[in-house]
């Protein structure tokens, strides 16, 4: 019981409550505090007390029960309208009628059964229709039902126990590769993957094309494969990445399974490279790979139906002609950072820093230190200079007007 009958007038409360500032006060039980607060009002005489001296009780019994101020004020509002105080919790004295019967939970959950779980205004349409159509008086109560309290009722053990629990589908964890972002602070060889696909006709799927992109001089190698499988795809990607003329020092692509496996793994842990995976809700991680796949891949080999017996003619054309144009031809913005005055980083693309990869690639300092061992810019220098970027993209667009005329050759029936 709670000790305060030494407190006898309003005075010696307001004193207390002064001097026990900052004092935590335990809680005591629920229906002892309920007692305390129902003798209090009594003795102290609340109904006929000012507005002020209110307050003060008001604040003694919050203080004391350890209640809070809208729990003290509900309980002095029950004791002002002649209620006894008591605790509420617990199973009602008269709980409300239920109005579905287990027999209509399992009526419900056989419903659900015999037509596969429809939605919850479908299945009232069913138990309407049930009740209305075929006179069924099983459904007399289910055919008035809510669509709320349709699912409360499936969620019930009632229900539970005649269909049984189904778990969804649990995310299974990929313990390869490591999900941020790359981090290649200024060096090559850290290479963004993309896979695009060339269209669908007539529900067969048309080839796919690899698309490797090097984040900092922007160095890109395309292939094709018939389809994105590892009997397909592993031979085609060892060849890219061997194109390279740079060491490669990581591998970053979204979450898709033709990248994410032990085999494209085993192939990068071969040569050293870090392996990351785009994060969920980062757009940006894979950024690059994806604004080449609309400005290299679609731009060059478009939109249409290509059929998957085409995948080495696209492939010979893609790594043997395009890519040699993109990476010694054809200029790239490159961009510079800098912090505004609000503290956040700018990217811009001035027009001085547009060059080809492979001069960007010349540019970086110690360049040299980042080729292969049988590689070296003299050799790449021969390949870079020996026709004009002019000569370069007419042998492009010959080359595929020569790849396009035979595909479409192929498709045109025999007269």
């Amino acid at each position: 019981m709670l000790q305060t009958q030494g407190l006898k007038t309003l005075d010696d409360i307001g004193g207390f409550l002064a001097g026990s500032q900052g004092v935590e006060i335990k809680t005591p039980q629920r229906e002892v505090a309920y007692g305390f607060i129902a003798e209090t009002l009594r003795r102290f005489g609340y109904a006929r007390l000012g507005r002020a001296e209110k307050g003060l009780l008001r604040a003694y019994v919050g203080k004391v029960t350890g209640l809070s101020r809208a729990q003290s004020a509900r309980l002095l509002a029950r004791h002002l309208a002649g209620e006894r105080l008591y605790d509420r919790r617990g199973a009602p004295a008269r709980p409300f009628a239920r109005r579905y019967t287990p027999e209509d939970i399992r009526l419900l959950a056989e419903v659900d059964a015999l037509h596969g779980n429809l939605s919850g205004p479908a299945t009232r349409k069913l138990c309407e229709r049930a009740w209305e159509v075929f006179g069924d008086a099983r459904y007399e109560r289910l055919a008035g039902i809510s669509n709320g309290h349709l699912y409360n009722l499936r969620g019930s053990q009632t229900y539970q126990r005649c269909r049984g629990r189904v778990d969804k589908t649990r995310a299974v964890p990929i313990r390869i590769g490591e999900r941020r972002r790359p981090r290649p602070e200024g060096r090559p060889g850290f290479l963004r993957v993309d896979s695009v696909h060339q269209g669908d006709l007539d529900g067969v799927k048309g080839l796919y094309h690899i698309n490797l992109v090097d984040e900092v001089t922007q160095f890109q190698f395309v292939g094709s494969v018939e389809r994105i499988s590892e009997y397909f795809l592993l031979p085609v990607l060892a060849a890219l990445l061997d194109a390279f003329p740079f060491v490669i020092l990581g591998f970053h692509s979204d979450n898709g399974s033709e990248y994410i496996n032990a085999r494209v793994a085993a192939l990068l842990a071969k040569l050293h490279a870090e392996f990351t995976k785009s994060r969920a809700r980062r757009t940006n991680d894979n950024a690059l790979a994806e604004s080449k796949n609309g400005s290299v891949v679609r731009k060059h080999l478009g939109y249409s139906h290509i059929p998957g017996r085409f995948a080495q003619q696209v492939n010979d054309f893609a790594q043997g002609v395009l890519s040699p144009y993109l990476n010694f031809h054809r200029p790239c913005f490159f961009p510079t950072e800098a912090i505004d005055a609000k503290g956040r980083l700018r990217k811009r693309y001035p027009y001085a820093t547009m060059t080809t990869p492979y001069e960007k690639l010349k540019s970086l300092p110690d360049a040299a230190s980042y080729l292969k061992p049988a590689v070296s810019f003299q050799q790449l220098d021969a390949l870079a200079y020996a026709i004009s970027d002019n000569e370069a993209a007419l042998r492009l667009n010959q080359a595929r007007t020569t790849l396009f005329g035979s595909i479409n050759q192929a498709h045109q029936p025999a007269a």
